[in-house]
């Protein structure tokens, strides 16, 4: 993969580290959100990708330049900072809700999302979305799906015991139960070649915006940080946990345009995730806070990144496919 294009200082400073060329001065981040702000997080994507594949022509032990990490951990600050203040009201709630009851954590989980109320992304895609904003979906998802549980995979050595076990047993499903042509980033891209895009791993990094962007980067932040492993763990059992009925819907979405043939990936997902989110909550943040009741915040507050981000994601796609006018309609 070809160092993407810079959009901005931050990813300019990244992509002239990267092509080993002398550098500005250190540059200031964005004064507004980061999460909303596509030169920060096309940035932070670069510096992740090099603990992932790497790019083309780019020194591996550029992973732990001094200065990548430095400009990484800045960006991790702000980021966390902006998630904290954004959930702070959720996690507050769902932690009322259960009396910090370290047994009931698997059914809040559970609960957080089945009574989340964000936009209906799914149920537009299913019924009224054109071919052209299929696509558009399919390739703002294609950062994140062509990576699929890659993230959480660093969260497998920094387990024990029941938790590291379930964790184990979901992973071995998301990598294709011992079949490559299974894997899901396999079927994913199968799915982008169906619809007739570019099933490339990174493709469209340069096309997909920073929302998509984040949505990834929050994985890979909870992943490769230690210190944040509760909240990795909350935020794959909200993410397995509001996967099965969108896929359903999505599927259904694909079909009606005709893209059955690309729909094998959400049905994959419809049977696997309804199984996975009870494996994520229960065997694996239940066990897991059983042994650990200091980390109880922390995973909720990784399961309501999760749900902000999917608002923010759909929130985003849902404005940029409807007229102002329809919009204004539907409220």
């Amino acid at each position: 993969m070809q160092i993407p294009e810079a959009c901005g200082p931050v990813s300019r400073r990244v992509s002239q580290v990267l092509a080993g060329r002398a550098v500005s001065p250190e540059v200031a981040l964005a004064d507004g959100s980061l999460l909303t702000d596509r030169d920060s997080q096309l940035g932070l994507w670069m510096i992740y990708e090099l603990s992932y594949r790497g790019f083309d022509d780019v020194d591996p032990a550029l992973e732990w330049d001094p200065e990548l990490v430095g400009l990484r951990v800045a960006l991790e600050r702000r980021i966390e900072h902006e998630l904290r203040a954004a959930t702070r009201g959720r996690v507050a709630d769902a932690l009322q809700d259960s009396g910090q009851d370290s047994d009931q954590v698997g059914e809040l989980l559970l609960r957080m999302v089945e009574t989340d109320r964000g936009p209906q992304l799914a149920s537009y895609l299913r019924r009224d979305a054109s071919l052209e904003q299929m696509r558009d979906y399919l390739r703002e998802r294609s950062v994140q799906q062509l990576k699929e549980s890659d993230p959480q995979a660093f969260l497998l050595p920094r387990l024990q015991g029941s938790a590291k076990v379930a964790l184990a047993e979901i992973q071995y499903d998301e990598f294709g139960g011992g079949r490559p042509e299974r894997l899901h980033q396999q079927l994913y891209a199968e799915t982008l070649a169906a619809a007739g895009l570019d099933p490339t791993y990174g493709a469209y990094v340069d096309d997909v915006s920073a929302t998509s962007l984040a949505s990834g980067n929050v994985m890979s932040m909870f992943g490769l940080n230690r210190r944040l492993l509760a909240a990795g763990l909350g935020h794959f059992a909200a993410f397995e946990a509001s996967s099965s009925v969108p896929s359903r819907r999505v599927s259904a979405g694909l079909e009606r345009l005709g893209l059955a043939g690309a729909a094998a990936y959400f049905d994959e997902h419809v049977e696997a995730d309804a199984v996975h989110e009870q494996v994520a909550t229960q065997d694996i943040c239940g066990a897991f806070v059983a042994d650990h009741p200091e980390a109880w915040a922390d995973v909720i507050f990784g399961a309501a990144c999760c749900l902000h981000l999917d608002h923010l994601s759909a929130g985003e796609l849902l404005a940029r496919w409807q007229p102002r006018e329809d919009a204004e309609v539907a409220s």
